[in-house]
C-alpha cells in the first residue's frame, strides 16, 4: 500500500483545495484511476433519490448516468454501509450493466464525518477478480477524502 499513499496525499491536498465543481471531481476520478491503474471509475452522487454521475474518467458515458439508490450494487453499497467487491459481475443479479466488457467491480460508499452517504465511487475491470483488500482499502481512503467535496 506504500505507492498509493502518496497519491491519497496528493487525492486530499486537491480536494482542500476545493475541488468541488464537475472539472475537478474529473480530475480526482483521473487520480483515483492513475494511481491504480484502473480502467474506469466514476463517482456518483445522491440527488433526489438517485445515484448521478459527476466525474468519470475517459470517453465513454456508463449505460446509468443516474439510478435510483435502490437498485444495483450502488444500492447495496448505500444500504449496508459498506464496501463491495464483486469478482465476475455475471454472477451478482444486482449488477447494473455499465460497459458490456466489464468482468469485475467494486463500489465503495462516500461516507461523511456525520455517517451520512452522500455518494459513491465506482471501479470496474475487464478482468474477473481484478480487486483486492488493498484495492478496497485505497478507495475507502479515497471515499472519505472526497466526501466533503460531494456535501
Amino acid at each position: 500500500m506504500e505507492a498509493t499513499t502518496k497519491e491519497l496525499q496528493e487525492l486530499g491536498a486537491f480536494v482542500l483545495a476545493g475541488a468541488r465543481g464537475p472539472e475537478q471531481l474529473c480530475v480526482v476520478a483521473e487520480m483515483i484511476r492513475a494511481a491504480c491503474d484502473y480502467r474506469w471509475v466514476g463517482i456518483y452522487k445522491i440527488k433526489r433519490g438517485d445515484f448521478v454521475i459527476v466525474a468519470k474518467t475517459g470517453k465513454c458515458p456508463p449505460a446509468y448516468p443516474r439510478f435510483p439508490i435502490t437498485q444495483g450494487l450502488g444500492g447495496a453499497a448505500l444500504e449496508s454501509k459498506q464496501s463491495i467487491m464483486v469478482a465476475d459481475v455475471h454472477k451478482d443479479p444486482r449488477y447494473l450493466p455499465t460497459f458490456g466488457s466489464t468482468q469485475s467491480e467494486i463500489v465503495v460508499p462516500v461516507i461523511t464525518e456525520a455517517e451520512k452517504v452522500v455518494g459513491l465511487i465506482d471501479v470496474e475491470s475487464e478482468k474477473l477478480n481484478a480487486f483486492t483488500e488493498a484495492d478496497r482499502d485505497f478507495l475507502e481512503h479515497a471515499a472519505f477524502l472526497i466526501s466533503r467535496a460531494l456535501k
